[in-house]
């Protein structure tokens, strides 16, 4: 079965809302853990830039297979971004592709740990609206986080998020293992073409 982008967006909507229900708000205060919110995100419309949960981005590995995910969560990094952690929710959805586009399974994953967390600088320009939580919540940076997929296997997935201000080596998208396969190669996101794109929020 293959996904299109509309089912991919509905199968993950759906599933949003049982994903955050486990979702626990807790203040941020400098020198104690971050509670972060990640999201791979849809965009409704970039005139203006408006996005909101429920995207999809993908990951070629060293052929041209493919991995297409969805997902949110949320996580808790130590303070000072040092360490691991198991304070984590949330998963989506996956599906894998050969080099034709075929597809070669699907099934949902759930996040399990943080392997790091490092928060980069960067914010939204002007005029963007974002309708997953107050926009000075939003961060740029890089998430590294241990999953278990659904047929058994398991995996690390990579969300970077690049912002207005962000150096130029940080890349916007997903990366992400699966079993012995490593889809590194993240694909970039297209002006005005939806996919591909991710954020992170401080939870208060």
């Amino acid at each position: 079965m293959k996904i299109a982008a509309r089912s991919v967006l509905a199968a993950s909507v759906v599933s949003l809302a049982m994903l955050f229900s486990m979702i626990a708000r807790v203040p941020v205060a400098h020198g104690q853990a971050a509670h972060i919110r990640w999201d791979i995100h849809h965009n409704t419309s970039f005139s203006p830039p408006t996005f909101e949960a429920g995207g999809f981005a993908s990951a070629h590995a060293n052929d041209p297979s493919t991995i297409t995910v969805t997902g949110s969560g949320t996580f808790v990094a130590p303070a000072g971004g040092n360490g691991s952690s198991s304070g984590v929710t949330g998963g989506g959805i996956w599906e894998t592709f050969d080099g034709s586009h075929m597809s070669t399974g699907s099934g949902t994953y759930q996040v399990t740990g943080l392997v790091r967390w490092d928060e980069a600088p960067g914010s939204f320009g002007p005029g963007v609206i974002d309708n997953i939580a107050p926009i000075a919540n939003a961060r740029a940076g890089l998430a590294v986080l241990r999953v278990e997929y659904s047929d058994g296997e398991h995996g690390v997935l990579t969300i970077s998020c690049e912002l207005d201000g962000s150096p130029a080596s940080i890349f916007e998208g997903i990366t992400a293992s699966k079993g012995f396969v490593d889809y590194w190669n993240r694909v970039a996101p297209v002006p005005n073409v939806d996919g591909n794109r991710t954020n992170f929020h401080v939870v208060h």
